[in-house]
């Protein structure tokens, strides 16, 4: 795991200004506390921060190719490494290291663009081909990891984080507005958009090719939901639980420590279950977070009970971390640093500090995200099947449902009433929702959310578009594979861990296991209580019941009665400031009144509020600071220029 950087001068003739490149690799150092290199050579400067995990004294990067001609710069891992150096060491290639990222290169170098389909990990890299005078850009299937790029018409330039962007002198720091409308609605910023204007997402799945004839992305791969023939039941048993256990086998591969983030659900759980079956007698670390909270709510904010029932039902070595309200408000400016764009998820707190204590003990992790994604089990789908069913069966609903709705008590209700109108493709947004389109409206004006919600429609239909021929449950895992999990779930799951230097594996998200989900039929999804049905049956007799048969509560945070207490005059200081930048671009007056609701306890506007508090600061952090900042460096090590060129230079 590591961070990499890079600029390309469209024009030959420009050449690199080394200090540029050098600015850049340091605002990644705390992806990278281990080493750092660069290569510029006459229109490319490359970056790079390493965090060591495969081949700890040979992997130094950027890595060439025997003649020197081209470079690579990598962030991730691939799995699959060694089957693949087997083969490129019989197609006569000559390594020099042991790492991955040299796989990749020679990989390249058979296969041309196409040497992505060849590997299984999760990845953002960039290979400088310099007999073709070619940049290529690549990013994982699923966007697992981040890269983000800027071009002009002088310069391309790319990174694992904005910040780093930020620190070339012509790349201006300035909002999208209709990026923050966006935001306003989701919680995050649906790709290939960010916050800041003409920085852009490399869309998982894609490439981005840079050279004579221009800047040009491709997509590379897409998930395919035709069910294949029929299987019985074991067959589907078997093939889920052989792929399971062999994506966890795969990342368990490092020569460092590593563990497991155990929340106490089954997703984590069931990694944690094939971890302890492949270590043998080897105890696995377990990592859980819980908050310090008061009175009897304390037990509902924590899931300590079914973490420590799991980690002793596999004999794990267990550690815990309680968070307070304090440590929120005393995180949120560096939060917002970490993440570079507003992300409303309040989860990123404890994942952050948990990533914190687990750091001490470990240098890679496991985590369960992407089982909801592929196994479809978010409370969403069935709803929104419900009022599909509706929408089908009922005609006349589409008539009535706009005039029913302003009799509706609550915005949130008349918000379901309306969508029983409204088709699938025309009212499914993803997992996660911010502000309804009411009070929305109030804080940007009727005209701007108008404009805001066609921009949404246009994203989310587009996805939509391309199953349009599936199941409408398989169309909802479709667009939420594309929008929510790389733009708010994986972008929290990376820069939360990465923040303290710990590498993050995700085996539900192995792209042979969600291409065997896709295939499957509705009942081995959703066919139980509760979602994720294949899961839940192939974990029976493995992990305990009261886990399997638990219902789903997501990450319980106790944000409503903070805000509306020890945090209440924080909120207030924050968001009602003549200076604050919510009074710059929302209406003041709606602002206050979702204050005063939560304060008095009359709605519950947490989640609102949290929005408006993470884009606040924010602004401050990332818009108001005129200085181009870098953090410390940490723990710097001084290291001798590695690499055949003499334009490789280390820190």
């Amino acid at each position: 795991m590591c961070a990499i950087c890079g600029i390309l001068h469209l024009n030959d003739a420009e050449p690199i200004d080394q200090t540029v490149i050098e600015r850049m690799t340091d605002a990644l150092a705390h992806r990278g506390p281990d080493d750092c290199g660069y290569f510029v050579r006459g229109p490319v400067g490359l970056g790079h921060r390493r965090l060591s995990i495969i081949d700890l004294s040979g992997g130094r990067q950027p890595i060439f190719n025997e003649d020197g001609s081209a470079a690579i710069i990598f962030n991730g891992e691939i799995y699959n490494y060694r089957d693949l150096a087997r083969e490129m060491t019989t197609a006569g290639h000559v390594f020099k290291t042991r790492s991955d990222t040299e796989t990749i290169l020679h990989t390249y170098e058979e296969y041309g663009l196409d040497c992505v389909q060849h590997l299984r990990g999760m990845f953002a890299f960039a290979i400088w081909d310099q007999r073709k005078r070619q940049l290529l850009l690549a990013r994982d299937r699923l966007g697992i990891k981040p890269l983000y790029y800027y071009r002009d018409g002088r310069f391309l330039g790319f990174a694992s984080e904005i910040k780093a962007l930020l620190e070339i002198t012509s790349v201006l720091r300035e909002l999208d507005p209709e990026a923050l409308d966006m935001y306003l609605s989701l919680r995050y910023v649906p790709g290939p958009r960010t916050m800041f204007k003409n920085i852009f997402r490399l869309q998982p799945g894609h490439i981005l090719v840079a050279d004579e004839t221009g800047v040009r992305t491709k997509k590379y791969w897409d998930i395919d939901y035709q069910e294949t023939e029929p299987r019985s039941p074991e067959q589907v048993l078997g093939s889920f639980t052989d792929l399971l256990e062999e994506s966890v086998r795969l990342r368990l591969m490092a020569e460092v420590p590593l563990g497991i983030f155990l929340s106490g659900g089954l997703d984590s759980s069931a990694i944690l279950a094939m971890t302890a079956k492949i270590a043998g007698g080897d105890r696995v670390r377990t990592f859980s977070v819980g908050y310090q909270t008061a009175g009897a709510k304390e037990d509902e904010a924590n899931e300590f009970e079914y973490a420590r029932l799991a980690s002793k039902t596999f004999a794990a070595e267990h550690h815990e971390f309680r968070l307070s309200s304090k440590d929120l408000a005393d995180f949120l400016p560096d939060l917002v640093w970490y993440l570079d764009e507003p992300l409303a998820d309040p989860s990123c707190i404890p994942l952050y500090f948990i990533s914190k204590l687990a750091r001490e003990h470990i240098t890679v992790v496991l985590s369960g995200e992407g089982a909801d994604e592929i196994l479809a089990g978010y409370g969403i789908y069935p709803r929104m099947l419900a009022l599909d069913r509706i929408y089908r069966r009922l005609p006349a609903a589409g008539l009535l449902a706009p005039w029913l709705a302003p009799f509706a008590p609550s915005e949130g209700l008349r918000h379901y009433v309306r969508m029983t109108g409204q088709p699938l493709n025309g009212r499914y947004r993803g997992i996660c929702r911010g502000f309804g389109a009411e009070s929305n409206a109030q804080l940007i004006g009727e005209d701007r959310q108008k404009r805001s919600d066609k921009a949404l429609s246009d994203v989310f239909g587009e996805f939509l578009k391309n199953v349009e021929k599936a199941s409408p449950l398989d169309q909802m895992l479709y667009v939420d594979a594309k929008v929510w999990l790389p733009d708010d779930l994986l972008v929290k799951a990376d820069k939360m861990t990465m923040a303290s230097g710990l590498e993050l594996r995700v085996p539900f998200l192995d792209h042979k296991l969600v291409e065997f989900a896709a295939t499957l039929p509705r009942e081995w999804k959703l066919g139980g209580k509760g979602g994720k049905t294949l899961l839940r049956k192939a974990m029976r007799g493995v992990v305990p019941s009261a886990i399997i048969d638990r219902p789903k509560k997501g990450f319980p945070i106790p944000i409503a009665p903070w805000l509306r207490g020890p945090l209440r005059g924080f909120t207030r200081e924050n968001l009602l400031a003549q200076s604050s930048a919510c009074n710059r671009y929302l209406n003041h007056g709606a602002v206050d009144r979702i204050v005063r609701e939560q304060k008095r306890g009359s709605a519950d506007r947490s989640q609102e509020i949290w929005t408006l508090l993470v884009f606040e600061f924010w602004h401050q952090q990332m818009m108001n600071n005129p200085v181009r900042s870098i953090r410390p460096r940490k723990n710097p090590l001084p290291i001798e220029g590695v690499g055949v060129n003499p334009e490789v230079l280390s820190c």
